[in-house]
This record gives C-alpha cells, sequence and structure tokens, in this order.
C-alpha cells in the first residue's frame, strides 16, 4: 500500500497495491501543480482522510474536477472527478509527489498531452526517480 501525506500531515491519501503508471500531464493546471497522478475509482484503491479544501475546474463552463488540497499547508493531495463512470464509479488520482520518495521512484512516468492534443505520448522509459533524483 502506498501513503502520502501533504507538508503539514493534516490531509492524506492511501492507494492499496501499485498503480501500473504516474501520469505527467501538461494541461493548463496540472503542469502548474507539478503533479504525478496515480488513477483509480473513490473508496476502492484509493481513500482520502483529513480535511481538504477543493477548487473546482470547469471545462467547457461546467464542472468536471475538484482538485482537493491542504488548508494548511497547500500541498495537493489529490483530483476527483465529478461525473460518473457509465458502472456508477468516480474516477479519483492521488498525487505520488506526496508519498515519500523510495515507496514510488521505481514507477514508470507516463506523459499525456492535456494542452493541445489530449493524446497519450510514446513511452521514454523514465521512472519517477529520473525526475527527483
Amino acid at each position: 500500500m502506498l501513503e502520502g501525506t501533504c507538508h503539514c500531515g493534516a490531509l492524506t491519501w492511501t492507494f492499496d497495491g501499485e498503480p501500473e503508471s504516474a501520469t505527467a500531464c501538461s494541461c493548463t493546471l496540472c503542469r502548474r501543480y507539478g503533479a504525478l497522478w496515480a488513477y483509480d475509482y473513490e473508496n476502492e484503491r484509493i481513500k482520502l482522510s483529513g480535511q481538504s479544501t477543493v477548487y473546482t475546474r470547469k471545462e467547457k463552463a461546467k464542472p468536471a474536477l475538484e482538485i482537493h488540497f491542504c488548508p494548511t499547508c497547500g500541498s495537493v493531495a489529490c483530483w476527483r472527478g465529478l461525473g460518473l463512470t457509465d458502472d456508477g464509479r468516480r474516477r479519483i488520482a492521488v498525487n505520488l509527489r506526496l508519498a515519500e520518495p523510495h515507496a514510488v521512484a521505481h514507477i514508470v512516468i507516463d506523459h499525456f498531452d492535456g494542452l493541445d492534443t489530449f493524446d497519450d505520448l510514446p513511452r521514454d522509459g523514465k521512472c519517477i526517480a529520473d525526475m527527483w533524483f
């Protein structure tokens, strides 16, 4: 199980198991946060605990995502989809940069062009350790 915590320790997340990869997105929001996302579904493999403040991102004037961050230290913990999947589940992604480096260092990074093409980019074989150390 992976665990992440904000800087002050008030907001935490857990990811049961290990994500297949981490996503680095270039959209207008993610590039500002510098987050590395690991995806799943709310209250399945991902659980959030502690109080958070929410920024709601709109797409085409419609609320699409909630960005949860610590109200004390400002660390971005996760995003939570506002729509449900066809099977009634809610997508959520946690920021792997809140985990201890040794716990996530080996996870492969996928790059996503969320700015221009909205396409996955080819894997370059780099992992989180290549970005952090």
